[in-house]
């Protein structure tokens, strides 16, 4: 029989048998649960005892999985012989079948690679030991280690019978190894895309909120970060190509390449050049548009410069203490799409109680029952909230943009705010 088809149904004394394996162990992408409803359905009717020795994808560590207790999982804490045993079967993908006598454990020693485990199958002897290959696609993921004591044995008929036991189950083991595989990798990945806790920085109060479009992924293309230290810090606000996985994995080489730019210079403009430059050579037809500013103390720490620089994406609104609104007047292309750009930079000063608020297009092009958002709505809400702080700024941003999307589909949206003086 060539790994992985399908044999034919099982008879004598388990018909109906590998069928129940199939249908049984489908539904699970669980590798434990699947592991756990194979031990169950092969004890005591088949097998008087079983282990399933399966490889992690991650590691290639050897697990155990069942015995006495089959809910039990413990990794393997003796050597395994490639030329023998238990290590054969993995590597030659064969069959292997023993018999253990009353006064000695040859055949458990190379087969079970667990003092806790080989114990309890020493009980049963005499027994017959038979490692059986788990092969899927081709691959032998793991193996089956069944015993029987010496009165029931292993035929031929019985071992065929195993084989095609294993096969069926070897789909189903694979598959849930290979989902619960996936689902580390990604849940690694998105850890590390997820906006970083914000700092504390000397002389300002900074709040941010971030709403993914793919909010059942918590994947954004909307980013924001704070870099620096002591008087000079330099936070970033952006928006990359595209949504949910793959925006978010340029959202990842984005922030990386400002970390790296800003570790040597952190003028805004000099970190966009650089932001250019590594998009660019890297895949012109993916862009960035992201926003900096550099914040320093000036004098006393009684108000702040910052230095803004844009590329292509909209310039931040400050909400000065009395209530007036100020639009920047900064503009860049975004980064990622030509080569050699250079960016300007525009400082204005922060006094006690002003606050800077930069938000990316999802907040300004939300789209209502009728048009988008728009900027004039926004700045319309923005003097109420005039000495507020960061925190009920973003929020109260945020709630507005909602009630106004009534529930539609929406865009990556984030908001950034610092204001100056604690």
């Amino acid at each position: 029989m060539q790994p992985g088809t399908d044999a034919p149904a099982a008879t004598g004394p388990w018909p109906g048998l590998a069928e129940r394996v199939t249908s049984e162990l489908a539904g699970s992408l669980n590798l434990h649960r699947t592991a756990l409803r194979l031990l169950d359905l092969l004890c005591p009717a088949f097998a008087d005892w079983a282990v399933l020795a399966l490889p992690e994808l991650r590691t290639g560590r050897l697990v155990l999985h069942g015995g006495a207790e089959p809910s039990a999982t413990t990794p393997a804490t003796s050597r395994v012989d490639r030329e023998t045993g238990l290590g054969h079967v993995l590597t030659a993908g064969r069959t292997d079948v023993l018999h253990v006598g009353e006064a000695a454990e040859t055949g458990l020693d190379t087969m079970i690679p667990h003092a806790g485990l080989r114990a309890e199958a020493a009980a049963l002897r005499p027994a017959d030991v038979a490692g059986v290959p788990l092969t899927a696609r081709g691959t032998t993921i793991g193996v089956l280690i069944l015993v029987r004591a010496a009165s029931r044995g292993f035929p031929a008929e019985d071992v065929a019978v195993a084989e095609q036991l294993a096969a069926r189950a070897a789909l189903a083991l694979d598959s849930a190894q290979l989902y619960e595989d996936r689902t580390h990798v990604a849940s690694v990945l998105q850890a590390g895309l997820r906006p970083p806790a914000l700092p504390e920085l000397p002389g300002a109060r900074i709040a941010a909120r971030i709403r993914s479009a793919a909010e059942h992924l918590d994947l954004s293309g909307d980013f924001y970060d704070v870099l620096g230290s002591g008087d000079d810090w330099l936070v970033v606000l952006g928006d990359v190509c595209g949504k949910g996985a793959e925006a978010a994995v340029l959202t990842g080489r984005t922030r990386q390449s400002i970390r790296t730019a800003a570790y040597f210079d952190r003028r805004p403009a000099r970190v966009l050049t650089a932001l250019n430059t590594v998009l660019y050579e890297a895949d012109a037809s993916r862009f960035v548009a992201v926003v900096c500013v550099r914040l320093r103390p000036i004098g006393d720490g009684s108000s702040a410069v910052a230095s803004v620089a844009v590329a292509g994406h909209p310039p931040p609104v400050i909400i000065r203490a009395g209530g007036s609104i100020e639009q920047i007047e900064a503009t860049g292309t975004v980064a990622g799409v030509l080569p050699d750009l250079a960016y300007r930079e525009v400082d204005v000063r922060l006094h006690v109680g002003d606050t800077m608020l930069l938000c990316t297009d999802g907040i300004y092009e939300a789209r209502g029952a009728g048009d988008f958002y728009g900027m004039d709505r926004l700045a319309e809400l923005l003097p109420a909230y005039a000495g507020a702080g960061p925190e009920p700024l973003c929020e109260a941003v945020e709630q507005d943009v909602r009630e106004y999307l009534g529930g539609r589909p929406h865009d990556d949206m984030a908001l950034f705010a610092v204001t100056w003086g604690r």
